[in-house]
């Protein structure tokens, strides 16, 4: 890595980190920009892993041989500067340890996104690793995966919403995040910190016809389902029953949840039944409770 230290807010150097609570002002740039913020090693490490490349690091002296030993051999510039500097600069304490502006991978295509569902081979219950690895074994083109499971968020304004809804499609064994042209950025700061760096594990991309979008999946097969208290839903239990071999799972806004749009392109209409009085949970909650449900 390369040092630099740096002893004033107002360096052109950070202006990459300039003003990161200003949601209004980051959404702007970040995108057009190209790049996202990763907060904290635990983050980087993922983001790295996942084949996410650095702009530059920012962080203090006292967590150099962290970040060192996540970079490895990678060139990257790392600002070194104090605790009033870091948080004059951002607008908040640093207190992760670090930030790191990334370069903004290009998102797939839907239709990627999908065909990557199908392509898991799994060895069940072999014993003899020749029967894995050895060289003399012409293994069969890998079979069409035939159950999955992918969550579609609409039109989510709260990053932290969305960041945990990555997190429990990571923990829950789903195969991929579809979001709405409309749907806060995964890749916003708060977002990626909530998930805990999940939403690079989790294959995603943005839907650029919505809810025309929803016709697509249709096509490959999935029946879709949205999370509602409209009419005519049947209960989340009743949908595990019917053990759709391929899902997709709509969760709507915070404030007014699926739209009508959405709501006339459904396949299944699903709520999670209620007590005390309670109408609904949040749209956090609710995935975790649908995921683990449907996994």
């Amino acid at each position: 890595m390369h040092l630099e230290r740096v002893t004033s807010a107002d360096d052109d150097r950070l202006a990459d980190y300039r003003d990161l609570t200003d949601v209004a002002l980051r959404r702007k740039l970040e995108p057009e920009g190209g790049l996202y913020m990763a907060e904290s090693g635990k983050v980087l490490a993922r983001a790295l892993r996942a084949g996410h490349e650095p702009r530059s690091i920012l962080t203090a002296e006292k967590w150099l041989g962290e970040i060192e030993g996540i970079l490895g051999e990678r060139d990257t510039t790392v600002y070194v500067v104090d605790d009033e500097i870091a948080e004059r600069t951002t607008g908040f304490a640093v207190h992760r340890g670090m930030l790191a502006a990334m370069h903004r991978p290009e998102l797939p295509a839907v239709s990627d996104v999908l065909e990557g569902t199908r392509t898991v081979l799994v060895l069940d219950g072999l014993v003899d690793h020749t029967n894995v690895c050895g060289p003399k074994v012409h293994a069969p083109d890998p079979p069409q995966r035939t159950r999955s499971r992918i969550a579609i968020l609409e039109g989510l304004t709260d990053h932290g919403n969305v960041g945990s809804a990555f997190r429990n499609a990571a923990a829950l064994g789903f195969d991929a995040v579809l979001v709405s042209p409309d749907c806060a950025d995964p890749l916003y700061r708060r977002a990626v910190r909530v998930s805990m760096g999940t939403v690079f594990q989790v294959p995603w991309t943005r839907f650029e016809a919505w809810p025309q979008g929803i016709e697509l999946l249709q096509d490959e097969g999935y029946v879709v389902a949205g999370m509602t208290l409209g009419a005519g839903a049947i209960t989340l239990d009743q949908l595990v029953e019917e053990d759709h071999e391929k899902l997709a799972i709509v969760l709507g806004s915070e404030g007014h949840g699926i739209t009508p749009k959405v709501d006339r392109r459904l396949d299944r209409r699903v709520t999670i039944p209620m007590m005390n009085g309670v109408d609904s949970l949040n749209v956090a909650a609710a995935s975790a409770v649908a995921f683990y449900a449907t996994r």
